[in-house]
């Protein structure tokens, strides 16, 4: 193997994040698109749990966890220093946003997907207000400072804001009109971004 394997799914949160990693890391993967759906043998055979992102090292070592990979990327190079910060703040953001945040993401952008929705009472629009609790978190750490450990971006911003944007996404009219301004333009810094812009390039899907 001459440079490591990704299998990614370009709309996924999780796989966002990683190709951001390796991209600023300058490391050159051979790209396999996959779709969900139908994921194919060699990614699963490489990563049992079926998810991605997962990357096959040179070595044929596995990295199957979106933050393992940013990590493991940014150790071999991290020229905007987002490791800057990877301190117990940031763990506490990431940890909130992977946990709660997502389990309430998921149940308000796929409510009809969750039967516990029904059996509970709970409706798409609680587990939006649940969701706007963590946004709200965002907010109080953007109101004093550009990025969400201060004005330096670190892994936190990149780790984070894809999860925001699908948030977003779900209904762009109430996001528009929300009370969160300062977490509203420091996603819209990201998207516009020339990074995001270069990771979010459409591949063809990879067949063996």
């Amino acid at each position: 193997m001459t440079r490591p394997v990704l299998y990614s799914f370009r709309r996924c949160p999780y796989a966002m994040r990683a190709r951001m990693a390796l991209h600023i890391a300058g490391i050159e993967v051979e790209h396999r698109e996959v779709l969900l759906r139908d994921k194919p043998a060699a990614m699963l055979e490489a990563s049992p749990k079926g998810t991605v992102p997962v990357l096959i090292k040179e070595d044929g070592d596995v990295i199957d966890e979106s933050l393992d990979l940013m990590r493991w990327a940014l150790q071999r190079n991290d020229p905007l220093n987002w490791l800057a910060a990877d301190a117990q703040e940031t763990h506490a953001l990431i940890a909130d946003n992977d946990g709660p945040f997502k389990h309430n993401l998921d149940r308000y952008k796929y409510a009809s997907r969750y039967d516990d929705t029904a059996t509970r009472g709970d409706t798409d629009t609680e587990h939006k207000a649940l969701a706007e609790g963590y946004i709200a978190t965002l907010e109080q750490c953007l109101s004093s400072s550009l990025h969400l450990t201060g004005n330096h971006q670190t892994l936190a911003d990149i780790a984070i804001f894809p999860f925001i944007r699908q948030f977003a996404n779900t209904d762009l009219e109430s996001w528009n009109t929300n009370s969160f301004p300062k977490t509203r333009d420091w996603l819209a810094r990201h998207l516009s971004s020339e990074i995001f812009t270069n990771i979010m390039v459409k591949h063809a899907v990879w067949t063996p």
